[in-house]
């Protein structure tokens, strides 16, 4: 049987469709939709940074439109979801704690999340606080107090920090609830009371064949080199399990006009990659994009796929950024076509444009005009905000706003 030719737009649109971003939402969001979402994405990455809304309630917003953040917290509390490392610090489906417990049971290969070091230094400290947990009952951070403030990271944290973040990475304790976006610690063992890692630990290989085997689906199409990304997988050799899924008919190779190498597509997709074909599968979407949606997070992929070069610069000095300190990519209607430098004055409910940046070569007609300036204002409007504030944007943009909103 011939290997399918699709066009690069249509391989665009495959990915979007795997990852919730192919049509925009029909009907109002419920509480369930944030676990279905996340289900959908395979994880949802965390991040503090909050000069629009944070993180992983930007990326489901994407998904869900206007819907309740604190669904999240909900969905954390009452342990539909959990929080663990990876791809970065993310919330994931409850029912793939197995799948990331090995890395808790042998926590010696994730760098600074763990410090053996530490934990051979103040080993009493550590069963300490642990035996308060238990005694107590949930804590947080801020329950106790610094004796400094330091500026370089990790290595600055007050040691009761420390020892509850070492306490997490090596599953002893996990994440109850969040407060204010504070975490909240307990036992493990106490939240989780019928877990036997005997019996439902998947053991390192396993779980990392099973990662990879996920990243085919959460990415819908992809090519091998793209995998082990998403859990942030290190020295793994996808080639013979794709040679195994292909046999088992659950991806299938595809080639994309205008992008050199072997691909696959999930058979999840198998709908869509027949409309692909026929050059009939499109985005109807356009979002702003958190930083960290699983669409940009990989800048090589971002880059292959969509010819976005994406690096956020909140950690470079002000004056080497070229963008801005927090720039959301913009998606519509299937291609990556700019970044908005955006911040949202809540005191004032002014929502922010600072700036506004064209992909090269790309051209604002009134259809792309007006789909940014829904989308900016149902964003705009999901933040509360009560006015959208007009900084350095393309002409063509600002006549379609006209004195703003």
């Amino acid at each position: 049987m011939p290997t399918p030719v699709i066009p690069l737009s249509s391989a665009r649109a495959l990915h979007l469709a795997a990852q919730g971003l192919l049509s925009p939402v029909k009907r109002k969001a419920r509480p369930a939709d944030v676990i279905s979402a996340i289900e959908r994405m395979g994880l949802l990455q965390i991040d503090t940074i909050s000069v629009v809304a944070r993180s992983p309630y930007l990326v489901l917003f994407s998904r869900l439109g206007d819907y309740q953040p604190e669904w999240l917290e909900q969905a954390l509390a009452a342990r539909q979801l959990f929080e663990y490392w990876a791809h970065e610090a993310c919330f994931l489906p409850i029912d793939d704690f197995g799948l990331l417990r090995h890395r808790m049971l042998d926590p010696q290969g994730m760098g600074w999340k763990h410090s053996q070091e530490w934990v051979n230094k103040h080993h009493a400290a550590i069963e300490a606080l642990l035996q308060h947990v238990a005694a107590q009952g949930p804590v947080r951070s801020a329950d106790f107090t610094a004796e400094k403030r330091g500026a370089n990271g990790w290595w600055d944290w007050k040691p009761e920090k420390r020892h509850l973040e070492i306490l997490f990475t090596t599953g002893k304790l996990m994440v109850a609830e969040r407060r204010n976006f504070h975490r909240v610690y307990d036992l493990t063992q106490r939240l989780l009371p019928d877990w036997d890692d005997n019996a439902h630990a998947l053991p390192q290989a396993a779980a990392q064949q099973e990662m990879l085997r996920r990243s085919c689906r959460y990415l819908g199409i992809f090519r091998a080199e793209w995998l082990a990304d998403y859990y942030r997988l290190k020295r793994v050799t996808p080639k013979k399990l794709l040679e195994t899924l292909v046999q088992q008919e659950e991806i299938s190779p595809v080639n994309i006009d205008g992008l050199d190498g072997e691909f696959y597509v999930h058979q999840s997709l198998a709908a869509e990659l027949a409309l692909a074909e026929q050059g009939k599968l499109k985005s109807s979407v356009t979002s702003l994009l958190s930083p960290f949606d699983p669409v940009v997070w990989d800048r090589r992929r971002a880059l292959e796929l969509f010819d976005f070069d994406y690096r956020l610069e909140c950690y470079t000095p002000k004056e080497k950024r070229q963008y801005g300190y927090f720039t959301l990519p913009l998606l519509q209607r299937g291609e990556l076509i700019g970044r908005v430098d955006a911040k949202m004055h809540r005191k004032q409910g002014v929502f922010e444009i600072i700036s506004f940046h064209l992909q090269p070569k790309t051209k604002l007609n009134k259809q792309r005009c007006q789909d940014i300036r829904q989308a900016i204002t149902r964003t705009a409007k999901w933040h509360g905000a009560q006015q959208v504030s007009l900084g350095d944007i393309p002409a063509p943009l600002a006549a379609e706003w006209a004195t703003g909103w």
